[in-house]
């Protein structure tokens, strides 16, 4: 991946990447981005959105950005504006004992496989923060911070996001104690703690170092964070 000049971000996303790919005939562009890599417990979730080739759409979906410049009910509205604009979006996830089985940087590709085919439309090119899907023959672009430059990576973002805070609070309700409804088990202070009273739960990704094996007590340059 080349380096990138972080002073050259645009002030949000926008359709640069898009318009140029629509103006040579790739109509069917879907933008490609994930939650959850970094956190503890829970899945890693992909979002796939295919915007309408028209430039309109850049004033439509006004405000939208990566999902963590945004608040939590700001994501929930942009949300439903990207919903009611998109061509189709598809959204896919992969399990904490998927990540312990395979590691999570094939299981975050596993999540964006299945959300590609969550899709009503066969895209004819990806767009994708980072990340290269090497097994999917679809031409793809991989852009640093692409959250940041294309509208289609952050509409992504926040479907991927809002997905997975869903999945979170249900899995509280299975759960509780470990306050996933709050911290969406990534590793915040309160969720090692609890780590420490209760040791993991099901949900948790066992192959992350996340306590040691006498006393279960947490190694805090071991717990990654997004």
């Amino acid at each position: 991946m080349p380096t990138f000049d972080p002073s050259l971000l645009p002030p949000e996303p926008n359709l640069s990447f898009e318009m140029s790919l629509w103006q040579a005939g790739h109509n069917v562009v879907a933008g490609i981005d994930e939650a959850g890599r970094g956190a503890l417990a829970g899945p890693v979730v992909a979002g796939a959105v295919i915007l309408p080739p028209k430039p309109v759409i850049e004033k439509l979906l006004n405000g939208v950005r990566d999902s963590k410049q945004l608040t939590a009910q700001q994501r929930e509205t942009y949300k439903a504006v990207i919903l009611e604009h998109a061509l189709c979006y598809g959204v896919g996830l992969a399990t904490s004992d998927e990540i312990d089985r395979i590691g999570i940087l094939p299981a975050t590709r596993l999540a964006m496989h299945r959300a590609l085919e969550n899709l009503s439309l066969q895209p004819e090119h990806l767009l994708l923060d980072y990340l290269f899907l090497p097994e999917i023959t679809i031409p793809q672009t991989a852009l640093v911070k692409g959250d940041c430059r294309s509208l289609s990576i952050a509409a992504a973002s926040i479907l991927a996001k809002t997905s997975r805070d869903a999945v979170l609070r249900d899995l509280d309700l299975t759960y509780p104690g470990y306050g996933f409804a709050a911290h969406k088990g990534y590793g915040t202070r309160a969720h090692r703690e609890a780590l420490k009273q209760l040791g993991p739960c099901p949900i948790h990704r066992y192959s992350f170092a996340l306590y040691k094996e006498s006393g279960n007590s947490l190694e805090d340059d071991q717990v990654p964070v997004e």
